[in-house]
């Protein structure tokens, strides 16, 4: 296995243990913004560490960005915003009762898309769309302000906070928002079950690391 993937796996096996003690909740903030640096452009943290993200853009044409090889659902870019959105959506809306980035900054315009929600529901001719339309520099640059929101976040809590389950009024807003389709109930119902700490181990951190692995496989698929 590649050492920096090695790493990862070992640090987020430390943070779920972290996050379950609130003696040690520094360990835990401290374990996350670590991790989460490492599922993001270093550009985020400036840690000038190893980073995913940077491994997946790099050396990445326009035309591969959006490429959607034979045998596969996705497009890297479908990656970038699936990812992006699930962590805007539980770490604003769920974890701090805030707005969401792609509202309250006004990404829709800047992205040039019509799609609001995870993206979970597309199907191939959606799929199609919208990795021929999505503005490239927007989305980037929209991951980056989630990325930086989301690290603020996890800094703000206090000891125990992390043990706190979701508000279901929380789920609620997800749902009158569009954020998540009625289609998709089952992401609600899966969000609505945990705590922060559930929320941390999944959306922002072992979740990037899937669909990140997933780009880099579609880009091998795209020859780059």
């Amino acid at each position: 296995m590649d050492p920096n993937r090695k790493f990862w796996n070992e640090q987020q096996q430390a943070l779920r243990k972290a996050l379950s003690r609130s003696e040690e909740h520094q360990k835990a903030v401290a374990l996350f913004l670590a991790q989460h640096a490492m599922m993001h452009a270093s550009a985020v943290s400036g840690t000038g560490n190893w980073s995913m993200e940077d491994e997946v853009w790099q050396g990445l044409t326009g035309e591969a960005v959006r490429c959607i090889p034979p045998k596969f659902e996705h497009s890297i870019v479908w990656c970038i915003w699936h990812l992006t959105r699930c962590e805007d959506i539980t770490m604003n809306v769920l974890a701090a009762g805030t707005s969401q980035m792609l509202l309250k900054e006004d990404w829709l315009g800047r992205l040039k898309i019509p799609d609001r929600d995870t993206g979970n529901a597309m199907d191939t001719g959606a799929m199609a769309r919208f990795s021929a339309q999505i503005d490239i520099p927007a989305l980037r640059a929209y991951r980056l302000s989630v990325g930086r929101r989301t690290r603020q976040v996890v800094e703000s809590f206090a000891p125990g906070q992390f043990a706190v389950k979701v508000d279901p009024a929380r789920i609620q807003r997800i749902r009158d928002e569009g954020a998540v389709l009625e289609s998709e109930k089952w992401l609600l119902d899966y969000w609505g079950g945990l705590t922060i700490a559930g929320l941390l181990l999944m959306p922002p951190t072992r979740h990037s690391l899937v669909h990140l692995n997933e780009a880099l496989r579609i880009k091998a698929k795209c020859g780059q």
